[in-house]
């Protein structure tokens, strides 16, 4: 199965979290956010980072095994029922925090907060089989569309 990271150029081409807090994990866990679709991937980037687009973006290209034992899956009925707002950011980092420590799967999937239906995926990087079940497999050019 194939997941997908857009990332500025210079970070596109190694599988390196900086350890940054983000909405499923706190400072020092070091992971990586990508999406099911390279369309999801490019609007959650546009939500998110909408001040610093630049034309040096790449989408990377993620290969995930699909052994099911792999996956911590979080799911929407798992969740507070106001998971979409800002209000619910501290739990939701903290629902990461806890699969993040306990190191039980190296992949959380999480659905995305824009849109629901459809899920990201948070790499645990500094998870011992991460190695093995994850490959950046390639890496492919990014075309800001202007009108964005």
């Amino acid at each position: 199965m194939h997941v997908y990271r857009i990332a500025e150029e210079k970070y596109a081409y190694k599988l390196t979290a900086s350890g940054a807090p983000n909405r499923w994990n706190r400072q020092d866990q070091f992971v990586l956010y990508c999406g099911a679709h390279r369309s999801l991937s490019a609007l959650e980037l546009i939500v998110h980072r909408a001040n610093k687009r630049k034309d040096t973006y790449k989408t990377m290209v993620i290969s995930l095994a699909q052994d099911p034992i792999l996956f911590t899956t979080l799911e929407r009925k798992q969740l507070p029922h106001n998971w979409r707002s800002f209000l619910a950011e501290e739990q939701l980092r903290e629902l990461g925090s806890v699969w993040y420590r306990d190191q039980k799967t190296p992949i959380l999937r999480v659905p995305s907060i824009i849109i629901p239906q459809e899920y990201n995926y948070v790499l645990n990087t500094a998870h011992p089989l991460f190695p093995e079940v994850v490959e950046l497999t390639e890496v492919e050019n990014f075309f800001w569309y202007k009108r964005l």
